[in-house]
């Protein structure tokens, strides 16, 4: 529980920045491509309340050129036929379309553009309207631009939001879904609706994984085939899943991941403060968020990692813990561990305290934390492997319940 306040009990500190301090993230845009071979892309975007984002698809280069009427277009084709099985009904089959949750939410018609306004925490998921694949053929590009809550379109970069403006509005933000959680106010308690296991557009990375088919090393087979399912916490309840693991000495283990912008966790509350407080004077965004301690091998995590918006991580962000394996594969260090993606508060099963909830699909961060390490250049090969009595539904220490296929990703760094 207290950790959750850290940041919150700091806001005297942020209003005493510098005057003359940039926001450093005052609007993001980037670029995703978007196939027809998959229901959903996951843009890797989590939103606040108050966000708006700004959409806008166009034919992929790759296939531009093609004039045939099959090739996929953002408007989608024109309207006939039986259009019940579609994800949207009232669109063109092909068109773009968006969702701002994995699983339960309405999709939305974005056509060739259109501007979103956010109003709880939620994440962005892009696809087109097909009931089958071979509807249409190519790839859409999509641009998409993110303008924070306390973005003005018309200010003059030059007299930009002071860095105390900018944080407290964060705050802001971040403690909007801390009291939707822990006092049941706004929308949702959590921002995301509940989920169900088994169901069939489970997120997938904005980057398709470059998976292998070759089969896996007999002897890391065997080692993987003894791992520890699940994690516990200090009282011995069963959590989160293993679902990755990393070969690599610890060297190229932290230069992967910092490469790939994950950032290590504080491991101490009053050290997280003190971080907090020089980050901001020093104009940095603080990004190292303490986690609760889990365990695997009968001790605490080695490192914990973590991905997310400055301050809204209080609420929402990827993360994940690893822990060094107690063997070696070819005289190289293995890693194991576990990721989850925060989406927002609940109650602890366990003492009816405040806690993070987690995405129901964790196969989602699984594969978020192999695409970001592959996107960075910094995989050698990545290979999905399902080891006897896999996890498929469970729940964590904290009493969520989550589900997945059961596999875990092996990835090989360069």
């Amino acid at each position: 529980m207290s950790r959750l306040w850290i940041l919150f009990a700091v806001l005297p500190s942020f209003s005493g920045a510098p005057a003359e301090a940039q926001s450093s993230s005052a609007k993001q845009e980037f670029t995703v491509q978007v196939s027809s071979t998959q229901p959903w892309t996951d843009t890797g975007l989590d939103l606040q309340s108050g966000d708006r984002v700004k959409i806008s698809a166009a034919v992929s280069d790759a296939n531009s050129n093609d004039s045939g009427s099959s090739a996929c277009r953002p408007t989608g084709a024109s309207s006939g036929g039986n259009q019940s099985n579609l994800p949207l009904t009232s669109a063109n089959p092909g068109a773009m379309i968006a969702k701002l949750h994995a699983h339960g939410a309405a999709p939305v018609l974005i056509g060739s553009g259109r501007e979103l306004q956010i109003e709880e925490t939620s994440h962005l998921f892009l696809g087109m309207n097909l009931s089958a694949p071979n509807a249409c053929q190519g790839a859409l590009t999509v641009q998409i631009q993110k303008l924070p809550a306390n973005f003005a379109a018309d200010s003059n970069p030059s007299q930009g939001t002071t860095r105390g403006e900018q944080l407290k509005s964060q705050l802001s933000t971040a403690a909007q879904v801390f009291m939707s959680g822990q006092f049941g106010l706004g929308k949702s308690e959590t921002g995301a609706p509940n989920a169900t296991s088994g169901d069939s557009d489970s997120p997938s990375t904005a980057t398709p994984l470059n998976i292998s088919s070759a089969a896996l090393d007999p002897d890391l087979r065997s080692h993987i085939d003894n791992l520890p399912r699940r994690v516990n916490d200090q009282f011995n309840n069963l959590g989160d899943m293993v679902n990755f693991v990393i070969v690599g000495s610890q060297k190229d283990l932290q230069a992967a991941l910092e490469a790939a912008s994950w950032h290590i966790a504080d491991t101490d509350n009053r050290k997280a403060v003190m971080n907090a407080i020089m980050d901001t004077y020093d104009n940095k965004d603080y990004l190292a968020m303490p986690m609760s301690t889990l365990y695997l091998f009968d001790r605490k995590q080695d490192f914990g990692y973590e991905m997310a918006e400055p301050i809204a991580m209080v609420a929402s962000r990827h993360h994940f813990r690893v822990w060094k394996a107690p063997f070696t594969w070819n005289g190289t260090e293995v890693w194991v561990g576990a990721g989850t993606h925060d989406i927002g508060f609940a109650k602890d099963k366990r003492n009816n305290n405040v806690t993070h909830k987690i995405d129901p699909a964790v196969d989602g961060e699984r594969n978020n934390i192999a695409s970001s390490l592959q996107q960075a250049s910094k995989t050698k090969l990545l290979t999905y492997y399902l080891p006897p009595n896999p996890v498929q539904e469970a729940k964590n220490a904290t009493g969520d319940g989550y589900h997945s296929d059961g596999r875990v990703v092996v990835i090989f760094l360069q």
